[in-house]
């Protein structure tokens, strides 16, 4: 007789679900889902002033197993899951709002229900199929270099993070090049991979918060004549701010003259570039990296970025790794045959583990694919364009309440100012107007001037909220 040690003869349904019980909590999932998109615009665009309890709610002891996933469930929906920000709110303006297309959630919930990983092409072929075909799409539509290959990540952090490592393995060490509005993380990203903190030079925007080449221009010469060696520089277009779009074409020339490796992060305002005037976005095609987040502004589910960098095989040579455990899954299977075969324009058996600093990584492509074949480019565009033209209606509606406009409407974002406040008093009233349930909204600085900051790009917004959020703006100033 087998001699079975303890343990052995659990029974193998231990963390199953009988398939009727699956079944009938996953039609609630979907109607609970269903009743949070169909009640937004009724309910608090933040409910963290509302629900402040989520945390005694959820945290009794993990060992304490009650075997009805259903309670749970209905403590995720209405406790958990509602004391947040609700990015997806119509009336939510603070920050980089990220509405959710329907057709993305339900591309989402069946690649995350079927285990889609998307890492080898032996272990997925399929899923290494829709992110190159969507990072394709994209890449042309946008009019990035025709040579872009690409790579899905989390977002804008880790995605810019893993253009600076490319532009470092591609090219010797030297200066980076950043404005004083460019994204924060990217140069926290750039030190904590090493990029020695005195080779990243911080330079002013003008008045329209754009990096001038002028003065990038000036920096390098300035470098140059010092010993040092100018290495990188990075443009912003639709900056986090206000919204402004760098000169890319001229940043280009100055690169371009000097060697630098130019990225240019469309995290937030690169989507602009689908519309029929591309939002002001010239140059795209000359930079060396790209960067957009699906989950601002073509409303995908967070989380998910994209990443092209234009040099063929580039990400391969500074990202790839061909360990013994995993010679069966790549391509050509055990021999490792054809293991190297990204390192060409055009490869489509493609490990996609061997392009970033993952490896076991989420089908992220399943719910933007199923979007963009859905939709179509032509309805994001249309979508990316109302967003545009709400920032322009707002500012309008600013103006009208006797309110400052500070920087005008670019690519969804207005900034506008009380008179009156002291330094703190704009924090302290995008607080209590988010506090009453209505809209949120945040306050930033310009220039050294704190402001009230409207991001439009919910394509559910109307007029109305706008009107309602400036009214509640005027009525808790006074």
């Amino acid at each position: 007789m087998t001699d079975v040690r303890p343990g052995l003869d659990v029974p193998p349904d231990l963390l199953d679900l009988d398939p009727e019980e699956l079944r009938r909590l996953g039609h609630w999932v979907v109607d609970r889902t269903v009743e949070h998109l169909a009640t937004l615009r009724e309910r608090p665009a933040d409910h963290r002033a509302v629900v402040r309890r989520p945390v005694g709610a959820a945290g009794r002891p993990a060992a304490a197993r009650t075997g009805r996933p259903g309670g749970g469930l209905r403590l995720l929906a209405d406790v958990a899951l509602e004391a947040q920000q609700h990015g997806d709110h119509p009336r939510y303006f603070a920050r980089v709002p990220g509405p959710s297309s329907p057709v993305a959630i339900l591309g989402e919930w069946l690649a995350v229900g079927m285990q889609a990983i998307a890492s080898s092409w032996g272990g997925g072929s399929g899923t290494a199929t829709l992110e190159l075909v969507v990072l394709d799409w994209l890449r042309d539509a946008l009019g990035l270099a025709p040579s872009a290959e690409g790579i899905l990540l989390t977002g804008g952090s880790l995605a810019n993070t893993t253009a600076l490592l490319v532009a470092r393995a591609e090219s010797p060490p030297g200066v980076l090049y950043l404005s004083d509005q460019t994204h924060s993380s990217i140069r926290r990203g750039a030190v904590v991979t090493g990029w020695p903190a005195a080779d990243v030079r911080v330079l002013p925007t003008d008045a329209s918060c754009r990096l001038a080449p002028s003065v990038l221009a000036a920096a390098v010469a300035e470098d140059v004549a010092a010993g040092r060696r100018p290495a990188c520089v990075v443009a912003t277009v639709g900056t986090t701010n206000t919204g402004a779009v760098d000169d890319v074409v001229g940043l280009a020339s100055v690169a371009r003259e000097h060697g630098l490796w130019l990225h240019v992060d469309g995290a937030y305002g690169g989507p602009a570039a689908l519309t029929a005037d591309r939002g002001g976005l010239r140059g795209l095609e000359l930079a060396d990296s790209f960067v957009l987040d699906p989950h601002k502004w073509l409303f995908q589910p967070y989380d998910l970025a994209c990443l092209w960098v234009a040099r063929p095989g580039a990400l391969h040579r500074t990202f790839a790794m061909h360990p013994e455990y995993l010679a069966d899954a790549q391509k050509g299977g055990p021999s490792g045959a054809g293991a190297d075969a990204d390192a060409g324009a055009g490869a489509r058996e493609v490990d996609l583990h061997n392009r970033g600093l993952e490896l076991t990584r989420h089908s992220r492509a399943a719910k933007l694919w199923l979007t963009l074949r859905t939709y179509g480019l032509d309805a994001l565009a249309a979508a990316v364009s109302r967003g545009v033209s709400l920032a322009e209606a707002a500012e309008g509606l600013v103006r009208e309440a006797g309110l400052e406009v500070v920087t005008p409407a670019s690519l969804g974002v207005l900034t506008f100012a009380v008179s009156g406040l002291d330094d703190g008093g704009h924090r302290a009233l995008a607080a209590r107007v988010t506090a009453d349930g209505y809209a949120a909204l945040s306050s930033t600085v310009v220039a050294g001037r704190p402001v009230l900051r409207l991001c439009t790009i919910n394509p559910r917004t109307t007029v109305e909220d706008l009107a309602g959020t400036v009214a509640a703006v005027r009525r808790v100033a006074v």
